[in-house]
This record gives structure tokens, C-alpha cells and sequence, in this order.
């Protein structure tokens, strides 16, 4: 199937939850007002379910939506998922925030996801672009009076290369078929440069991968994991974080952030595509996930049974501080 007739599966699946009143809303995306720029929409109708689309550019995790919801039957919401978003839901389940009956699945395998940002990198940033077609392995990116031709491979996102889970981990309805569970690459390429530096070495490039911070939290707000009601950078009593842009009060927000998703983060990255000023942030989260994946054989919403190991207590162990 391509890119219209999932879209299509996917209207037809909303409209049919909508319709027999299985569900009070689906969580989809819409196009955006500008190309590349796929947004999360709320249908509450089977009307307002044909607004819902389906591209490479459907980029926010859904499973941020999820949380809060009310309590019993009367919230169940349908939600499009790809792997790593089912991964997200999976978690919100284990961690109480979501029923697995408040919630319908509406599986689609990650085709790869794309960076707009890289998109428009290799046409140069002085062009402007009118639209983006997805043709196989291709983009047709056009704008006035000329149109190029990129692979898709080179716009792909970051996470999407090192992806260990494309299809929906669980899913009531999947549109298409299921794909190959990876794009072949390792995500532990991410993590192994910090590896390679001693303490100074990764303290000097934490700073310097986070020094264009401006704390605008986008990466938190678009972050699934994060839904507590007061957040720790928000608090004055105990403060604690400072709330200035000097440079410790900036890394301590994100090195506390970091360590808040160990075991939890399913590497969606959500985190980089929101943040405005290009920041990688999988450079350490991916390096606490090798970590938390090596020490514990832990690999977070793959499935709803397992326990995630920095939540659980065991009476063998092995952590002297514990006893």
C-alpha cells in the first residue's frame, strides 16, 4: 500500500470506530498549513476522521496524548501507532497512566520516517518548497520553477536508521502489511562515541552538545515519558534545578531529564525533532539506554508483561545500596 491508500485505510477505520461509538476520538495526524509540517489531529466525528492523512512526515509520537485520560470506558480513544509510539503506549500501560482497554491501536509499520530539516539542507535553505511527494524510495520535492529529486534514504530521521521495532508492537487494526522489523542499522553506533572519551572527555562533550540550549522544553513537551503534573525544573520548593541559562543550570535540566527516561525511553526521538535548535539529544539517551539494555537485558515497551528494572526491587539484587 502507499502512502494514500493507508491514509485512506486509516479514515475508514476511524470512521467506523467513530461511527459505532467504539471510541470517543481517534488521534491521527492532518496535513500541516505548509509542506512537510504533518501535525496530531483529534477527530471526534467520522466527519472530522476524514481530515486524518498518513506520510513520511508524521513525526509527533501520538502516545503523548494518551495520558490523563478519564478513567473506565467512557475515555477509550483510538490512536495511530507505528513501533516505536506502540512501544511509548506499552509503557504508559505499564506505568499506570492508560488502561490497555481505554485505548484502540491502529497499527501502521514506520516506512522510515523523514526530516524535514534534512530535506531542506540538501535543496539549500534559500529555496523555498511548495510540496513533497513520496515516490517509492524517492521524494519529489518541487517548488517555483524547479523540483529535485532526493533519496529517501538521506532524509530519513536519526532514530528511524537504528530502529529495532518499525512495526506496531500491539495493534486491534493494521493498516498494510507488516514490515521489516529494522532498517539494519545499530543503535549502539549512537551511544559509542561517548564511550570512547574518559570522564573529562564526555563532561566537555556534554557541554558542548547542549551549549545552544535556549530551555524552551520543547523536548519535554513532546516527550510521551513526560507527564508529571509539576515538573522537576518547574518546582521552588525544593528548587531543584535553577532556572537561568548559565551553562551547569542547563545541563543538570538535562542530565536529570535524561536519567528520568533510563528504562523508559523507546528512542522515538521526539526529543530532537521538536527541539528548535537542532540539538542531538539521542546522544545521551541512547547511551543510558545501551546501558540500562547491557545491565539489565532490558529493552522498554516490547512487550506489556516484562518489569521495568529501575521500578522493581529484588531481594537478590545485586545493588549494595539497596540492602
Amino acid at each position: 500500500m502507499d502512502n494514500k491508500d493507508i491514509a485512506q485505510a486509516i479514515r475508514e477505520a476511524a470512521s467506523r470506530l467513530l461511527a459505532e461509538g467504539a471510541v470517543d476520538c481517534v488521534i491521527g495526524y492532518e496535513a500541516g498549513t505548509l509542506p512537510m509540517r504533518e501535525r496530531p489531529f483529534f477527530a471526534y466525528t467520522p466527519e472530522e476522521a476524514q481530515r486524518l492523512t498518513w506520510t513520511g512526515f508524521c513525526c509527533n509520537n501520538l502516545a503523548n496524548f494518551l495520558v490523563r485520560r478519564p478513567q473506565g470506558e467512557a475515555g477509550k480513544v483510538a490512536v495511530v501507532a507505528q513501533g516505536c509510539v506502540s512501544r511509548s503506549i506499552v509503557g504508559l500501560i505499564k506505568e499506570h497512566q492508560i488502561t490497555r482497554e481505554q485505548v484502540h491501536v491502529i497499527g501502521v509499520a514506520s516506512p522510515g520516517m523523514l526530516d524535514r530539516d534534512k530535506v531542506q539542507a540538501l535543496v539549500g535553505p534559500e529555496k523555498v518548497i511548495t510540496a513533497v511527494s513520496e515516490e517509492g524510495e524517492d521524494l519529489l520535492v518541487e517548488g517555483p520553477g524547479w523540483q529535485e529529486r532526493l533519496p529517501r534514504k538521506k532524509v530519513m530521521r536519526d532514530n528511524c536508521y537504528t530502529c529495532v521495532q518499525r512495526n506496531p508492537v500491539i495493534h486491534d487494526d493494521m493498516i498494510g502489511e507488516e514490515s521489516e522489523p529494522t532498517h539494519g542499522g545499530q543503535i549502539d553506533k549512537v551511544a559509542a562515541p561517548w564511550e570512547k572519551l574518559d570522564t573529562a572527555g564526555r563532561l566537555a562533550a556534554f557541554a558542548e552538545n547542549y551549549q545552544d540550549c535556549i530551555r524552551c522544553y520543547a523536548c519535554r513537551d513532546a516527550c510521551p515519558l513526560c507527564y508529571c503534573h509539576v515538573c522537576f525544573v518547574d518546582e521552588s520548593q525544593p528548587q531543584w534545578c535553577g532556572k537561568t541559562q548559565d551553562g551547569s543550570d542547563v545541563l543538570t535540566y538535562h542530565l536529570l531529564r535524561a536519567f528520568h527516561c533510563a528504562g523508559r525511553c523507546t528512542d522515538c526521538g521526539a526529543c530532537e525533532s521538536a527541539c528548535p535548535q537542532g540539538i542531538k539529544v539521542r546522544r545521551l539517551t541512547s547511551k543510558i539506554e545501551k546501558d540500562v539494555r547491557e545491565l539489565y537485558g532490558y529493552a522498554p515497551g516490547l512487550d506489556e508483561k516484562s518489569v521495568p528494572p529501575l521500578s522493581a526491587h529484588k531481594p537478590d539484587d545485586p545493588q549494595g545500596f539497596i540492602k
